[in-house]
């Protein structure tokens, strides 16, 4: 690469004839380091000159302070679960009544990007009990972006995309003093939540805070049935805060402290006690940069996850145990944007360091008998560097995307008796190591009147998790197996292909879209007889391996009717396919589901009809613990509208889930854990202006 063109970025030439582009030339540079292909469906960057060329989803957070402009979210206080599993393109793993795992294109956390406002952010939880999502509640948010496959490599190194939760800020709007209160209940689990937002703003400064508090018992599934070991109590308090230092320089900070205690995971064989959560950032934003530069935004970050599992509640344990777990990340990004007429270039610079640590004590019943210690995560510093930049460009109806990602990643296993631990299994295992990740995409987007197409290809790599290359001895209870790290796994790789096809009308509209992941050196656990389980009871021992390859497919249809100016109707179908090298079906791959939603907002007045459901999971492997899921439907009601009081709102939402009391489990509900039957809700929000 040029030095001068190092030196000076914005004598980037715009696309045409003979001319360099800073994509074009890290493609280049990939090309000569191995296979380059391209891209998905993802982010929405509206611009004035460039069309969108991706179909990225938008989840509309129902904040407290605009109850009212979201009226038709059928649950305005739910939990953030709740919200993602409403949308298109997510799903959840779900392990009790709280914390559920979210997938994307039938890929967890483990092959995803999850941040808040762009901040990574690692559980301290080597069960996976504590997604980033349970961080946060909807009380911080405005939005949550979700981006497929390679267009989430925005956001990190990713096979599967990215979620991007992103924090709600007043923005200097000239509406001073603004309050809220806002409470709800339950009758199925007597959930209790209780919130409330004080907000400032004016032309120069800007503070917005909140606190929620939600306590909940144990839930009932259909039928009547207790599900013991549910309950959960959770708060959170957040407050973000920006100064207009001079027109178009702004200086911006963020605070979120979240504790939940007493949560009970019904589908495992422990609880947690406490899963407490600080995240704080600072962000420079500048509307003119070098050059032509715009929109230069940095922020600086930092995160502290405590973690800890316990069974004292538990009764008849064969060995107490206690697993606490720590994960601390401190990182930053700096991006901006270069517009020149019809082409735009994006440029971001982003890295973090995170360590990891994890242990487990087990008490034997026999008081004569020694305690067991070991670590089941050995104290792993991960740190990354990363280069991301994306070009656009319009044509005639037309739009390009070209994006590619370049990262430089580092482990270091730090504690002594965590390295020797593994050197068991693996007597050359180096204390470092080094992995280079690399990604590119490419989409396109045109108009065929009356049709709108999207295609993409697109490759992308990342690195084993600190649980797939470091973890020791790690219990699963979904399919009864100890888990053991390997840290000489390969990156794991995969080539995708996207496909969306829309039929947009004033009244209706319906697409259809689809994608197929060919991922290689896929990673998953593999039985070896040969090793003795560490859990009593345990079938074994699995150790995470690299597979040729693995082929995943997706593919859903969406509508859309508008029936009258106050009726709106909305359907969902997608199918899901996902196997290994021989066939062999993948755990975790949703099999036939729909939904569908009868909205009516008119004035003051809002109410929807909901319907979900899947047919039966027929495409199981029963190595990892599955088992057919039976097909189910449930039906959900809500209507809600607003009153003014002394020219205050006061918002008032009530419905039913589950109507006709189902009993039901999906095929993401861990050990079958059955879902909660007949539950009524009401919540009223109350804000002052």
């Amino acid at each position: 690469m040029d030095a001068s063109f190092v030196v000076r970025p914005w004598q980037v030439m715009p696309f045409g004839p003979g001319s360099i582009t800073v994509v074009g030339l890290l493609l280049f540079s990939l090309l000569m380091h191995g296979p380059v292909q391209a891209q998905d469906t993802g982010i929405v960057i509206a611009t004035d000159s460039i069309l969108p060329v991706t179909l990225d989803e938008v989840i509309l957070i129902a904040s407290y302070r605009r109850a009212l402009e979201h009226g038709a979210q059928q649950k305005p206080l739910s939990t953030l679960d709740a919200y993602l599993e409403s949308s298109r393109k997510v799903s959840m793993v779900k392990r009790g009544a709280y914390a559920w795992e979210p997938m994307l294109n039938d890929m967890g956390s483990n092959r995803l990007s999850v941040t808040i406002d762009g901040m990574r952010i690692f559980g301290a939880c080597t069960d996976v009990m504590d997604p980033i999502t349970s961080y946060v509640d909807v009380s911080n948010l405005s939005e949550v972006h979700v981006a497929s496959g390679q267009q989430g490599a925005e956001h990190g190194s990713v096979i599967g995309g990215a979620i991007d939760m992103r924090l709600e800020k007043s923005n200097f709007g000239p509406d001073g003093w603004t309050a809220s209160v806002e409470t709800g209940g339950e009758t199925n689990n007597a959930a209790r939540i209780l919130g409330g937002e004080l907000n400032y703003s004016d032309d120069r400064f800007y503070v917005d805070s909140d606190i929620v508090y939600r306590k909940a018992d144990n839930y009932v599934a259909g039928g009547g049935e207790e599900v013991a070991f549910s309950q959960f109590e959770k708060y959170n308090l957040s407050a973000n805060a920006g100064y207009k230092v001079s027109e178009g320089q702004k200086l911006l900070a963020s605070l979120i402290i979240d504790e939940a205690r007493d949560v009970g995971y019904p589908a495992l064989p422990m609880d947690v006690s406490l899963a407490r959560a600080f995240i704080g950032s600072a962000t420079w934003v500048q509307q003119r940069f070098i050059g032509g530069f715009v929109d230069w935004e940095t922020k600086l970050y930092a995160n502290s996850v405590t973690h800890i599992m316990d069974d004292s509640q538990r009764p008849d344990v064969p060995v107490r145990m206690d697993m606490p777990g720590w994960s601390d990340t401190y990182g930053y990004f700096s991006q901006a944007r270069l517009p020149m007429g019809d082409h735009q270039l994006l440029l971001k610079l982003d890295g973090f360091y995170n360590r990891s640590l994890a242990e487990m004590t087990m008490y034997p019943n026999n008081p004569d008998e020694s305690e067991m210690f070991m670590l089941t995560w050995p104290d792993v510093r991960t740190l990354n560097n990363a280069l991301y930049a994306e070009e656009k460009w319009s044509f005639d109806k037309s739009t390009l995307s070209l994006a590619t990602r370049l990262a430089l990643q580092k482990f270091h296993v730090a504690d002594a008796l965590g390295l020797n631990s593994l050197r068991i299994f693996y007597p050359e295992m180096a204390e470092r190591q080094t992995r280079f990740l690399k990604s590119v995409s490419a989409q396109y987007h045109t108009g065929l009147k009356p049709f709108r197409l999207n295609g993409g290809l697109s490759y992308g790599e990342r690195a084993p998790t600190v649980s797939e290359g470091f973890g020791f001895y790690l219990f699963n209870s979904f399919d009864n197996h100890d888990y053991i790290g390997s840290p000489g796994l390969k990156n794991e790789k995969a080539v995708e292909l996207t496909a969306r096809l829309t039929y947009p009308h004033e009244k209706f509209d319906i697409s259809l879209e689809g994608n197929y992941f060919h991922t290689i050196d896929y990673v998953i656990g593999q039985v070896y007889p040969e090793l003795s389980a560490m859990t009593i009871g345990a079938d074994g021992v699995k150790i995470y391996e690299n597979l040729r390859y693995a082929n995943l497919y997706n593919v859903s249809l969406d509508s859309r009717y508008q029936l009258s100016p106050e009726l709106t109707w909305t359907g969902v179908v997608s199918y899901h396919r996902g196997t290994d090298q021989d066939r062999h079906n993948l755990p975790f791959i949703s099999p036939l589901s729909y939904s569908s939603m009868l909205q009516y907002s008119q004035n003051k007045l809002n109410a929807s009809l909901s319907m979900k459901g899947a047919a039966a999971q027929v495409d199981y492997n029963p190595e990892f613990g599955e088992d057919q899921t039976e097909a189910y439907t449930v039906f959900s009601f809500a209507a809600g509208t607003t009153f003014t009081i002394n020219d205050h709102d006061l918002n008032v939402k009530a419905g039913v889930e589950n109507i006709f009391d189902k009993y039901y489990s999906t095929y993401a509900d861990w050990n079958n854990i059955p879902r909660m039957g007949r539950n009524f809700f009401m919540t009223l929000s109350y804000a002052v202006n």
